[in-house]
């Protein structure tokens, strides 16, 4: 007799059939220029973009889920890979798990091994418009990279669902970001930070 009860059973399978096209976005990934150096796992299609001279990495074991039911908090967007403007540059080591997760780099987005972020967390290194004339905003892509700040995360990092991490931040390894927490400074390793703007603790002590 089976162990799982008729909902959770037909769940399993579903979620089976989900998994299913995972080697097709491999392929469009690989079809626009990404290179994948081990296993991947994608639930659900991400958006993936390089402009021409971009240059996105991606590590072995690396997951992205995008579909609704694929992590416990839901996905609201799929998960955005984008390097924006030639000689921006995402590297994502082995390991890394992201669940409706934006980066979008106009310089250098790096991701430390083991790292993983929560339901709809986001990374900029640029802040996409500049202003323009005497009310209006640029909206042109080649701008992003003029006002972009690399952006690193170190090793065994937690995002918290809905963290914003800005440019020119970088993350310690083994740091945590609280849910929700909007990251302007460094965070070093082995701290918590949490808020908005986000503040530092040392792990343990918060």
């Amino acid at each position: 007799m089976s162990k799982f009860s008729p909902s959770v059973a037909l769940g399993l399978m579903l979620g089976k059939l989900r998994g299913a096209p995972s080697i097709l976005w491999r392929l469009e990934g690989r079809f626009k220029g990404v290179v994948f150096e081990g296993s991947t796992e994608f639930l659900g299609r991400p958006i993936i973009s390089l402009d021409p001279g971009a240059r996105i990495v991606v590590g072995d074991g690396f997951r992205a889920y995008s579909a609704t039911r694929a992590n416990p908090l839901a996905c609201f967007q799929p998960c955005v890979l984008r390097a924006l403007v030639p000689g921006a540059e995402i590297t994502i080591a082995k390991n890394v798990g992201m669940s409706g997760t934006v980066l979008c780099a106009g310089s250098s987005i790096k991701i430390g091994e083991g790292t993983i972020f929560g339901s709809g967390a986001m990374v900029f290194d640029n802040d996409f418009h500049v202003t323009e004339g005497e009310w209006g905003w640029s909206n042109t892509v080649s701008v992003c990279g003029q006002i972009a700040k690399p952006i690193t995360i170190g090793r065994g990092v937690f995002v918290g669902a809905r963290a914003i991490i800005l440019k020119g931040v970088t993350i310690g390894d083994r740091a945590i970001v609280g849910a929700g927490a909007v990251v302007t400074k460094d965070v070093p390793a082995q701290h918590i930070v949490v808020g908005n703007p986000g503040k530092n603790f040392p792990a343990g002590k918060q």
